[in-house]
């Protein structure tokens, strides 16, 4: 399965490798990048593991194409099922 996350252009950290790194980067910096995905994606215990990944990908998709500032990106990887 693809996997999509978000980030910034300046993070030194990929979320992948480093989630916890990647996360206290962004915090300081005062992007807020995992806030901003959970208001905007749609999902819920009733939908399947493809599904809320399917969502979470509609939501950075979204926050891409409106990315008025420039600073978010987002960066894929397999990961097996």
């Amino acid at each position: 399965m693809i996997k999509t996350m978000l980030t910034t252009i300046d993070n030194p950290h990929n979320p992948f490798d480093n989630f916890r790194a990647w996360y206290s980067w962004d915090v300081a910096a005062g992007y807020y990048s995992g806030n901003l995905l959970a208001n905007l994606v749609a999902t819920s215990y009733e939908l399947s593991e493809e599904q809320q990944n399917q969502a979470n990908t509609d939501a950075i998709e979204e926050i891409i194409k409106e990315n008025v500032t420039g600073k978010y990106k987002k960066i894929t990887r397999y990961i097996p099922d």
